[in-house]
């Protein structure tokens, strides 16, 4: 093929996402989905030489999502395609966002992911990525790849592929977010453990919560694992097989909801599973947990490692850490683990007290690999 094919739909604007309802409960996708799913569609069409309308990807939970694409470039040596963001009737800055992926041959075998413009670059550390790296998280990056193998089959055997994503608007879009805090520069980064965004803080998802308590409840589960989101309750499941599916219920950020909702069914046991950034706020009381209410106290966390008996040199580096995150990557490294058991005690203790010792209260701290970094719990008294 020796010309160009330039895909400007017309009709683009027909594939805005509608507009956010207010307390509305529709989900979305998240920008790690959408760069994947801009990817794939890419790759295949640089190989078929054809623009594909529409692309579907595996989703980390093994569930199939189908997108459509925008603003096609096509020639012999590259593909370029976007996916406008939908995120359902979240309140996320990136709704409507285009995510886009340029595709071309690499002399180089294997995959090649790098950022473009409005794609965040990383220059704190505390974020799990390296310095310098693109803002695309673990699982994301896992995503792309996997799409873009799926497409490309037997071509990646006598080349490889470079994969760069853009966000046309993405500095500008960052700015609304906390990225500028953390330190990631120059764009928005690309996220989602699940590929799927709900949304938070309405009356809809707080039912669903309370609901999946009651039927757990009854059917029979006397002891339920209450999870802070989708990675943490996948940890959770392996950690204890024993446990029927209906007894895990990703709770969200209805700490407090979830557990009055345990105690009116006479739950007698509740096990509450996370990471560093929301068991922070766990143990300092606040159980509602999302990022735009309370944010994480780092200064609560090196408070907390001070009881400890770290040095003070230390105490100094642990109260400048720039994430929950990095807190957790410099206790560990200075052999400081009875910290996330510290943690873990706080978070029982708040949680038992919330139900007025009414059932035993366990709280497991994960790191981000769904390793065991702490445990504590609460027993009913007498």
């Amino acid at each position: 093929m020796s010309g160009e094919i330039e895909g400007y739909d017309e009709e683009e604007d027909l594939l805005l996402p509608p507009p956010r309802k207010e307390g509305g409960l529709r989900t979305g996708y998240t920008t790690g989905a959408c760069a994947a799913a801009a990817a794939k569609a890419a790759t295949m069409a640089l190989i078929e030489q054809k623009p594909q309308s529409e692309v579907s990807i595996w989703l980390p939970t093994k569930r199939e999502a189908v997108f459509k694409t925008v603003r096609w470039h096509l020639t012999s040596e590259e593909a370029r395609c976007c996916v406008i963001k939908d995120a359902g009737d979240d309140p996320d800055v990136t709704h409507g966002a285009r995510i886009c992926a340029v595709v071309c041959w690499r002399n180089e075998p294997g995959i090649e992911i790098a950022r473009g413009e409005g794609v965040g670059l990383v220059t704190k550390p505390g974020l799990g990525l390296e310095i310098g790296a693109p803002a695309i998280t673990r699982v994301p990056w896992r995503l792309i790849t996997s799409s873009v193998k799926e497409a490309a089959g037997s071509s990646l055997e006598s080349r490889g592929i470079r994969v760069t994503l853009f966000v046309p608007g993405g500095e500008e879009i960052a700015q609304k977010t906390l990225n500028p805090r953390l330190g990631i520069v120059g764009g928005i980064s690309i996220l989602g453990a699940t590929g799927i965004v709900r949304p938070y803080s309405t009356a809809a998802w707080r039912a669903t919560v309370v609901q999946n308590i009651f039927v757990a409840a009854a059917n029979g589960c006397r002891e339920i694992v209450l999870s802070t989101g989708g990675q943490s309750e996948t940890f959770a499941r392996k950690l204890r097989p024993d446990l029927p599916d209906l007894a895990f219920v990703d709770m969200g950020i209805f700490t407090g909801e979830a557990l009055r909702a345990c105690l009116r069914k006479k739950v007698e046991r509740v096990v509450l599973c996370g990471m560093i950034g929301k068991f922070s706020k766990l143990a300092q009381g606040h159980l509602q947990t999302h990022a735009v209410g309370h944010r994480v106290d780092l200064g609560f966390l090196a408070s907390v490692a001070a009881e400890c008996g770290l040095p003070e040199a230390v105490y100094k580096e642990i109260a400048t850490a720039n994430t929950a995150r990095h807190f957790a990557e410099i206790a560990r490294a200075h052999g400081l683990e009875r910290v996330f058991s510290v943690i873990c005690d706080r978070v029982a203790e708040v949680c038992f007290a919330h139900v007025k010792g009414g059932l035993v209260v366990e709280a497991t701290l994960f790191d981000f690999e769904g390793t065991v970094l702490g445990k504590a719990q609460r027993v009913l008294s007498g």
